[in-house]
């Protein structure tokens, strides 16, 4: 129940990709559909790196839920969107060198760069919404309503299509009207989630305290989360952007073949995501009650419904896997480049699984410090692994596939490692 509406939410993000895509790629120009591209990615990393403010909210909300204490769930609430609204807020006010900064690092041409750096100036004004939805997302889920999530979602989603076609297509606005599309969209599902937020608060006791707002000491819990996972998402960071750059050394056709493969990944992610997320916020609440016949059985529920969905995926792509392919690429040489590397994909679903799943796990108990330490020991079996691949024979892309498939690994293995050892030691009677 809690997993469904995060998995249908998810599948809307792609679908806002597309109608992007589609909007700004029949304009004349081939430089406004480059534009919209770098500056979408851009962005896409730029918020990805505070993602914490969701992972962080939603574990300790439902630790504060287990423990009963709706004047904790209330001030968690204030304390998240303060520091959302101070994060978006700089990021305003640092754009100029921010978004130059991106911009040089992603290295697009000479004509689609000046309007990238348009639509990025514009969307940067979204930062305080985008990061205040953070924050009510993380605490929603955190109380077990996943729901909120997908209306949200949706509605974003939803602005944002009208908006473009609106823009673009009605108003003869280019790049810049799909930037100005995002950040009135993502002011719009701000509103709601105040709304919601509203309304939600009338059902708790309690009020919301000076002292746990204003106070900086009050934030050390907040801060402490949060700062792992931030660390923890640079290195997860690093390690896409590493893979995408190791991918473009060799050639257009490998880059393309890569990025189709990794629509793989993405598409598996939509449903592990939504059993890892229902995990936080039931491993959370059962952590905070200390009621560890509770969290046992939610993690074993939790394993099974992403045991089988990575089974099926993996299955998918053995049988099905050059048809999916297919689907994405009408070029030839992709194709059969792609088609290359499949069998990385028809077991990288099994590996990462417990990563997935895991992941929810540790943040609903806050094991924020295990999280980090997986992605840098993943790293540094990664990084080492692809350099023996590229001077010990012509291994090539595959050597890139088999250093990644080896990072995905360990990150499990050290997952399992810790949870087997805090069940032994801590997490129990």
């Amino acid at each position: 129940m809690l997993a469904w509406p995060i998995i249908l939410s998810n599948i809307t993000v792609p679908l806002l990709g597309l109608v992007d895509t589609a909007v700004v790629g029949h304009l004349p120009d081939a430089r406004y559909l480059a534009s919209v591209t770098l500056g979408a990615t851009l962005f896409s990393f730029l918020y990805w790196g505070f993602g914490f403010l969701r992972m962080g909210t939603t574990g300790l909300t439902a630790q504060a839920v287990g423990r009963e204490s709706d004047s904790e769930v209330r001030n968690l609430l204030g304390q998240a969107l303060i520091l959302a609204m101070v994060i978006g807020t700089l990021l305003i006010v640092f754009a100029t060198p921010l978004v130059s900064l991106g911009l040089w690092l992603l290295d697009g041409s000479a004509t689609a760069t000046p309007l990238a750096r348009e639509y990025a100036q514009i969307r940067i004004y979204s930062a305080p919404a985008v990061l205040a939805n953070y924050a009510i997302l993380g605490w929603f889920l955190g109380q077990q309503n996943s729901r909120v999530t997908l209306m949200i979602l949706v509605l974003t989603n939803s602005v944002n299509i009208v908006l473009d076609i609106w823009f673009v297509v009605g108003l003869g606005m280019t790049s810049d009207g799909v930037a100005w599309a995002s950040v009135l969209a993502d002011y719009s599902a701000l509103l709601l989630g105040i709304y919601l937020v509203s309304r939600q608060l009338k059902q708790l006791d309690g009020h919301f305290l000076k002292s746990q707002l204003l106070a900086l000491s009050a934030y050390q819990a907040l801060f402490h989360v949060n700062a792992h996972l931030f660390v923890r998402t640079l290195g997860l960071l690093f390690a896409m952007a590493f893979f995408t750059a190791q991918g473009a050394r060799q050639g257009d056709t490998i880059l393309a073949a890569n990025a189709v493969l990794l629509q793989f990944i993405l598409l598996v992610s939509y449903a592990l995501d939504g059993f890892a997320h229902a995990a936080e916020s039931l491993v959370g609440r059962a952590f905070g009650k200390r009621d560890w016949v509770a969290f046992a059985t939610t993690i074993k529920a939790a394993a099974r419904f992403s045991f089988w969905t990575a089974l099926a995926a993996s299955l998918a792509f053995a049988l099905g896997g050059n048809t999916l392919i297919a689907l994405l690429t009408g070029l030839p040489e992709v194709r059969e480049t792609a088609a290359v590397y499949l069998p990385w994909m028809v077991v990288m679903p099994l590996l990462a699984v417990w990563s997935y799943l895991l992941d929810g796990v540790f943040i609903g108990t806050t094991a924020v410090v295990e999280m980090r330490n997986s992605i840098f020991i993943g790293l540094a079996v990664y990084l080492p692994a692809w350099w023996l691949s590229q001077q010990l024979g012509d291994w090539h892309n595959h050597g890139l596939w088999l250093a990644f498939t080896l990072f995905t690994l360990v990150r499990s293995a050290v997952l399992l490692g810790y949870y087997r050892h805090y069940r032994l030691t801590r997490w129990h009677d």
